[in-house]
C-alpha cells in the first residue's frame, strides 16, 4: 500500500483518493513502483495547484486543469511532460468518477473532457551496427564482471529488452537451448523475448565463469552486484554509460538507445512490424510504427550511398576506357543491413 500523500489540511479528503488510486494501481493494474512513484508526483502537485486556487479536488473542472497546464509550461516544462500530466489527471478522474466519487464540476466543465495536447513524435535516436557491435565488445572477457556487462549489453541489444525488464530476469527464466527468455513488461505483462547466437554465448560464459564467482548466497537474479544481490537498474545505467565512452561512441550511450538499435536494426533488415511489436512488447502497432520512419530513413540513405557509388565508378571507368560502357549498376555495391545479433 503506498504511503500517506502529505498535502494541505484542506485537501486531506484528496490525499486519502489518491492514495486509494495509487493502491489501485499497484494492486491491480500491477505498475511498477517507479510508474507509481510518478504519478503520485504528478497528481500531488496538481492537487497542490488546486489547493492553492481554493479549489476542492472534486469540484475541479476542465478549466482548472487548462491553468495547471498553462502554469507548467510557464515553468517550461517539455510538450511531452506537460501531455503526461493531462494524461494522469485524466485518468485518475475517470478513476474516481468510477468508484462513485462525487465529482461537482460545474455543467459542460468536466475534467472527464480534458484533451491532451500534442505532441510533436521524436524520431528515436539509435546506434549504428557498427557502433552497436563495437559497445557490446567493449567489456573485457576475462573478468566476472567483463562477462556480466558482455551479457547485459547483448541481452539489451539483442533482445531489445527495458532496463527494468532486465534487472528482473532470473537465472530460471533464459533458456539458452531455444535462445529466448521470459520478460516481465509493463503492467505486468509476460512476453517471451528472443536472441541470437552471440547473446547466447555471452550468457553461456557469464553462467559458467562470471555469475558463479559473484554470486554470495541462494539469490535467484541472473544479474548479480558485487555484493551478490540483484542488480538495480541504476547500476545498469552506470555502466551501459561507462562501456559507451570506453568504445569511443560520441553520443550518449543508455539502456533504452540499445532497445531503440535493436527496433530499428530489425526493421531495416526487412522483420515485419508486427514480430518487432510482439518482441517489443508494445501493446499497439502504432508505438512500434515511429521506428519504421528512421529506418526508411536509412535504407534510402544506403540506396544514395550505393548510386553515388555506383555513379563515380561508372564515370572512372569511362574516363580510363573511351567509348566503352561501364558494366556497374545502380545498387551493385550495396550492403543489405542485418538485424541485431
Amino acid at each position: 500500500m503506498p504511503a500517506t500523500t502529505p498535502l494541505p489540511p484542506v485537501q486531506q479528503d484528496a490525499a486519502q483518493a489518491l492514495d486509494a488510486y495509487l493502491a489501485h494501481l499497484s494492486e491491480v493494474k500491477r505498475r511498477s513502483p517507479h510508474t507509481v512513484r510518478n504519478y503520485r508526483a504528478d497528481l500531488a502537485d496538481f492537487l497542490a495547484f488546486l489547493d492553492e486556487m481554493r479549489r476542492d479536488y472534486r469540484d475541479a473542472g476542465r478549466e482548472d486543469a487548462r491553468a495547471y497546464l498553462g502554469a507548467l509550461r510557464i515553468r517550461e516544462l517539455s510538450e511531452a511532460s506537460v501531455r503526461r500530466r493531462a494524461i494522469t489527471i485524466a485518468g485518475f478522474y475517470r478513476w474516481l468518477d468510477r468508484e462513485g466519487y462525487e465529482l461537482q464540476a460545474r455543467s459542460g466543465d468536466s475534467i472527464l473532457r480534458l484533451r491532451y495536447p500534442k505532441v510533436t513524435k521524436r524520431v528515436p535516436r539509435y546506434l549504428s551496427q557498427q557502433d552497436a557491435g563495437t559497445l557490446v565488445e567493449a567489456p573485457p572477457d576475462d573478468t566476472p564482471f567483463g562477462l556480466r556487462d558482455r551479457a547485459i549489453l547483448e541481452l539489451l541489444y539483442g533482445a531489445g529488452l527495458r532496463v527494468s525488464e532486465l534487472v528482473g530476469l532470473d537465472g530460471s527464466d533464459i533458456d539458452l537451448a531455444n535462445r529466448q527468455t521470459r520478460v516481465l513488461g509493463k503492467g505486468g505483462q509476460e512476453r517471451v523475448a528472443l536472441f541470437g547466437d552471440l547473446a547466447a554465448e555471452a550468457l553461456q560464459r557469464y553462467l559458467e565463469d562470471g555469475r558463479p564467482e559473484l554470486a554470495a548466497g541462494a539469490e535467484a537474479a541472473l544479474f548479480l552486484n558485487r555484493s551478490g544481490g540483484r542488480l538495480s537498474a541504476r547500476s545498469v545505467q552506470t555502466i551501459v554509460r561507462r562501456m559507451g565512452m570506453q568504445a569511443g561512441i560520441a553520443q550518449r550511450v543508455h539502456p533504452h538507445l540499445l532497445r531503440h538499435s535493436f527496433a530499428t536494426h530489425m526493421l531495416e533488415g526487412d522483420a515485419d512490424l508486427r514480430v518487432v511489436q510482439h518482441l517489443l512488447g508494445h501493446a499497439s502497432a502504432d508505438t512500434t510504427q515511429i521506428y519504421t520512419s528512421v529506418a526508411q530513413r536509412r535504407s534510402a540513405e544506403l540506396v544514395g550511398n550505393a548510386l553515388k557509388r555506383a555513379r563515380e565508378a561508372e564515370a572512372a571507368t569511362t574516363t580510363r576506357r573511351p567509348g566503352r560502357r561501364s558494366d556497374a549498376g545502380p545498387g551493385t555495391e550495396r550492403t543489405e543491413p542485418q538485424p541485431p545479433r
